[in-house]
C-alpha cells in the first residue's frame, strides 16, 4: 500500500472484482446469439466510448507520440483483440465459471513469460508455483476423463486468452505503463481505441457484420454491460485502485473473479460444477500464492550435528 488505509480503496477493489467476475456472465449471454467477433468488437467499442467520455470530462487529450501508438497496437493484440475473442469463442462450449477459472491462471502465465524474458529470477518458490499451477490446470481440465471436442477447444481457447494476458502484461509493463508523461486513463483509452480499430477490420474481413440488430433485448443489455462496465468502467477502477493500493495488491483481484462468476453462473444461468473444477481452482490459487511468496516451499531440515 502507499500510505492509504484499506478502507479507502477496498470498496473500489471489490466493485472491480464483481464487475470483472460478472463479465463472464455477460459474455455467456451475449454469445448465445452473437458471433464471438461481434461480442469482442462490441465490448471494445462501448468501453472505448466510456473512456473517451472520461477523457472529455477530465479535459485530457490523446497522446501524439507515434511510437506510443505503435506500442498500443501491439499491446491491444495480446490484451484485448485476441483474449476477448478467445473468451467469447470458448464460452460457446464451457460455462462462465470455467472460463473465469482459466482467467485465474493469468498471474502464472505472466510469471512464466517474465522468467522467459529474464525480467525476474527463477526462485524455488516461483518454480514450485509454476509446477503446482500446471497441475491445477490439469485438474480443472479433468484430463483423466473423456472430454468432448467442443469442451476441450473451449477450455484451450480460454487458457489461450490467459496466456495472451501474460504476454500482454509483460509487454505493457516494459513499453507503456512505465511512461510518466501520460496519465493512466489516457493510456487505457489509447489502447482500447487501437483494439477497437483492429477488431473492426478483422470482423469485416471475416465477413461478419459489426452490429446485429436481430437479437433479443437481453443480449443487447449484456453487451452494453460488458463494454460499459466490464471494459470501460473496469479500466478506470483498475488504475484508481493501482494508484491507491499499488500494483501488487491490485493484482490479487484475480483471485476473487471465480467467486463472483460462480455466483452469477450457478444462481442465474443454472450452470453446473463438477468437483474437479473448484478443486483445480484452489490448487491454482495456492500456486499463485507460492509464486508471490505468500506460501513458501518446505525446505529440507539439515541433519543435527553429532554430539
Amino acid at each position: 500500500m502507499r500510505g492509504n488505509g484499506a478502507g479507502r480503496w477496498l470498496p473500489a477493489f471489490l466493485v472491480l472484482a464483481a464487475v470483472w467476475g460478472n463479465s463472464f456472465f455477460f459474455i455467456k449471454v451475449a454469445v448465445t446469439e452473437l458471433h464471438p467477433l461481434q461480442v469482442s468488437f462490441g465490448r471494445m467499442a462501448v468501453g472505448a466510448a466510456v473512456l473517451l467520455a472520461a477523457l472529455a470530462v477530465s479535459r485530457r487529450a490523446l497522446p501524439r507520440d507515434p511510437r506510443l501508438w505503435g506500442h498500443f497496437q501491439v499491446a491491444s493484440v495480446v490484451l484485448t483483440t485476441l483474449p476477448f475473442t478467445l473468451f467469447a469463442y470458448g464460452e460457446q462450449y464451457v460455462s462462465s465459471v470455467v472460463a473465469s477459472i482459466w482467467n485465474a491462471t493469468t498471474p502464472l502465465c505472466t510469471l512464466a513469460f517474465t522468467l522467459l524474458l529474464r525480467a525476474e529470477k527463477p526462485t524455488a518458490g516461483r518454480m514450485a508455483g509454476l509446477g503446482a499451477g500446471f497441475a491445477g490446470v490439469m485438474v480443472v481440465l479433468g484430463v483423466w476423463q473423456p472430454i468432448s471436442g467442443g469442451q476441450l477447444g473451449g477450455s484451450l481457447a480460454c487458457f489461450g486468452a490467459a496466456l495472451c494476458y501474460g504476454i500482454g502484461g509483460a509487454y505493457l509493463g516494459r513499453f507503456v505503463t512505465g511512461r510518466r508523461s501520460e496519465p493512466p486513463v489516457v493510456l487505457a483509452t489509447g489502447q482500447l481505441l487501437s483494439g477497437t480499430a483492429q477488431l473492426g477490420v478483422i470482423t469485416l474481413l471475416a465477413g461478419v457484420p459489426l452490429v446485429d440488430t436481430d437479437v433479443a433485448a437481453d443480449v443487447w443489455w449484456s453487451l452494453l454491460a460488458l463494454g460499459g462496465l466490464g471494459t470501460g468502467v473496469a479500466y478506470l477502477l483498475l488504475y484508481w485502485v493501482q494508484k491507491q493500493a499499488g500494483v501488487t495488491t491490485t493484482s490479487t483481484v484475480t483471485y476473487l473473479l471465480p467467486v463472483f462468476a460462480a455466483l452469477s453462473g450457478v444462481l442465474v444461468l443454472d450452470e453446473g460444477l463438477t468437483w474437479n473444477q473448484p478443486v483445480g481452482a484452489l490448487i491454482i490459487l495456492a500456486a499463485i500464492a507460492l509464486t508471490q511468496g505468500v506460501i513458501r516451499p518446505l525446505k529440507k531440515r539439515a541433519p543435527a550435528p553429532a554430539a
